[in-house]
């Protein structure tokens, strides 16, 4: 026995250091641990089992003829010792610092595989300060059953008593398909139990393909649209953007950030940014050097700037443009029609023309649902935008392309952000009417709809997306509350404060039968818009963008409504235009 000892030690020296089972940190001891234990207590009987049959029967060396039975009990002893002296010496640990009793209990919605693999994400310590204590599941074959030992609850068993006995802190949403309106039934009924949210990512943003603890999130307002999220997976992008240079204006913006974002995905030649905010683009600039990503123009400059626009597509030709670039807080533009229309109208115009000017092969223009029927100066310039670009279509090898969609959820000054801070200084949540409704889409849905608009688009169409059902904005503002562990109206309250001007209570639909034409993609649709005379709206357009900035704001709404006979103003003093003309 003496003489295998130290045998035995150093073939299990070089077993420990391959598998590494030195670097396990012991505070943080899970199943990868035993697994690793076990590994290395294979290689070790492995080795004996080689070195055993070759003194056996080859050079016959009875230090070495080890005993199969005492192989064995060796590696049975190595599993269970190991393995149990890191647990016992985990517990130890926290017990002497005092972290033992400082977990809080969670609880997981949903006994699935997708379950089963975030439950093991604390049992292997990762999540060190937390401990499932159960599944929650609504298919009740699988309750009363038990995973790993964790039991499977129904939703019904959700009530004050048992998250007091329990002492539940923590429910976390892991099913890779749930419903907008079942993730809202669990959020407001934890809400009324005092009980935070948490929901796992889809399997496919899992990173390798394994689930960390730190991708673990509080619902979002975002996970509560109330439809599915639009996936495009479009192989011939690769192609639009290969070997190209695009320029972006209103690149500092929440769109133009995130299309800049996509694009540098791909294998582009340049990417120019352009725009006014210098804070906003030097961020961006910091953004695309933290990834490495070279080849990134970041330009400050003014798209009314005519003479300015033209030395920059002297200086970077570009391929495709990429317009976001817009002036769009309605209630500001009310009040600033003359900066709405030199920004809005003026500015795509001088970007429009540049682009026949210097050969671009695609023009795509962000646009809005604010521009159908409009009933605000905002809408009413983006909607001349939108037939000054559909105008140019047949002028040039150029092919513009508008994409329409609406309200972006977390865009700059949109009323998630707004609810959000007014949440945070302790309300109340303004909203302007009760009745109010609103079309949502994400940040990332709404600039793959302009990627994939400018890789389908032949030019001259307005591209609009399928965005579901309406949302009502006093139910948003509720649900905010209630996600932020807030009661509606206990803690936080919301407040009426009437339409601003020219605001609708609600939206056009951007989608059906009735206004649109089916694409190869069933989320995305071609509006039907009425003809126009082209040569007539150019010069109307251009004749506009002539204002004199010394004309006052009756004179230059008229002017619009001049043009754009579906322009009726609501709740505006430009209303009386309107009257006028009747």
């Amino acid at each position: 026995m003496m003489k295998q000892v130290p045998i035995i030690a150093i073939i299990s020296i070089i077993a420990f250091l391959i598998v590494k089972l030195h670097k396990g940190i012991v505070r943080h001891v899970g199943t990868k641990d035993v697994e690793n234990v076990l590994k290395s207590s294979l290689l070790i009987t492995f080795i004996l089992l080689i070195i055993t049959y070759i003194s056996r029967y080859i050079v016959h060396i009875d230090v070495l003829n080890l005993s199969l039975s005492i192989l064995l009990i060796h590696f049975l002893l190595n599993v269970v010792f190991l393995s149990f002296a890191r647990y016992i010496f985990k517990y130890i640990y926290h017990k002497m610092t005092g972290t033992l009793g400082t977990s809080h209990n969670v609880m997981i919605y949903g006994a699935g595989d997708a379950g089963i693999l975030t439950s093991s994400v604390f049992k292997d310590g990762k999540e060190g300060d937390s401990k499932v204590i159960g599944f929650i599941d609504d298919d009740n074959r699988k309750v009363g059953n038990k995973i790993n030992g964790v039991p499977i609850y129904p939703t019904s068993s959700l009530t004050k008593d048992f998250v007091r006995c329990k002492n539940l802190k923590e429910i976390i949403i892991s099913v890779q398909k749930i419903s907008s309106e079942r993730m809202l039934e669990i959020t407001d009924k934890c809400s009324e139990l005092g009980i935070k949210v948490k929901i796992v990512p889809p399997i496919e943003h899992w990173m390798n393909g394994v689930l960390e603890a730190k991708q673990i999130k509080q619902i979002n307002i975002e996970d509560l649209l109330g439809r599915e999220a639009i996936q495009i997976e479009n192989p011939t992008l690769e192609k639009e953007f290969r070997n190209k240079t695009i320029l972006i204006t209103g690149a500092a913006g929440s769109i133009g950030s995130e299309i800049a974002k996509q694009i540098s995905r791909y294998e582009y030649k340049k990417i120019v940014l352009l725009d006014m905010g210098e804070s906003a683009l030097f961020n961006l600039q910091q953004y695309f050097a933290g990834k490495g990503l070279r080849d990134i123009e970041c330009i400050v400059s003014d798209t009314r700037n005519a003479k300015r626009m033209d030395l920059l597509y002297s200086r970077f030709p570009p391929d495709i443009v990429f317009h976001a670039s817009a002036y769009k807080h309605v209630p500001f533009m009310e009040e600033n029609p003359y900066e709405a229309v030199k920004t809005n109208v003026c500015g795509t115009q001088i970007m429009a023309d540049l682009a026949i000017k210097y050969g671009v092969g695609k023009f795509v223009m962000v646009s809005t649902d604010k521009a159908v029927n409009p009933t605000n100066v905002m809408g009413a310039t983006k909607r001349l935008a939108e037939l000054y670009v559909s105008a140019l279509k047949d002028e040039s090898k150029t092919k513009f392309i508008t994409t329409r969609f609406g309200n972006v959820l977390g865009s700059n000054g949109s009323v998630i952000p707004t609810f959000k801070a007014q949440i945070k200084e302790g309300g109340p949540l303004t909203v302007t009417h009760k009745d109010i409704t609103r079309f949502f889409m994400t940040i990332p849905e709404a600039c793959r709809l302009v990627l994939e608009a400018g890789a389908m688009g032949h030019g001259g169409e307005i591209f609009v997306f399928d965005m579901g059902k309406s949302v009502k904005i006093f139910d948003l503002a509720v649900k905010m509350i209630k996600l932020s562990g807030l009661r509606y109206p206990e803690d936080i309250d919301i407040k009426i404060i009437g339409l601003r001007p020219g605001e609708k209570i609600y939206e056009e639909v951007l989608s059906n039968e009735e206004n649109t034409l089916p694409t190869y993609h069933d989320r995305i649709k071609i509006a039907k818009i009425r003809e126009v005379d082209h040569q007539q709206t150019q010069r109307d357009i251009r004749k506009l963008c002539n204002i004199n900035n010394g004309m006052d704001r009756m004179e230059i709404v008229g002017e619009m409504k001049k043009i754009l006979p579906e322009f009726i103003s609501n709740n505006s003093e430009f209303s009386i235009l309107d009257k006028k003309e009747v």
